[in-house]
């Protein structure tokens, strides 16, 4: 444990930023999984759906900073070309 108070404060804040970042992952990976699934299911309307709140999901990461603008675009990209192989089958 930190003995200097602007130590101790920061100790503080850096878990708030902790648990944030958390719930915001874990969404996007919530949101990550129901985009796969739908694909691998071949249910075009889901995986549409499905795709516009994964990418709003990270979109919402970047905004509060628990992701990369990069990240977020690469893996929207990722997602994209996935999506576009199931459509073309």
């Amino acid at each position: 444990m930190p003995n200097i108070k602007s130590a101790k404060k920061r100790l503080r804040t850096s878990e708030k930023a902790r648990q944030g970042n958390k719930s915001v992952k874990s969404r996007i990976n919530t949101a990550r999984a129901k985009f796969y699934k739908a694909v691998v299911g071949d249910d075009k309307a889901a995986a549409q759906t499905a795709l516009n709140s994964f990418c709003s999901a990270l979109d919402m990461g970047v905004k509060r900073g628990a992701i990369k603008k990069n990240n977020a675009n690469r893996r929207k990209s990722r997602a994209r070309l996935r999506m576009n192989a199931l459509l073309a089958a």
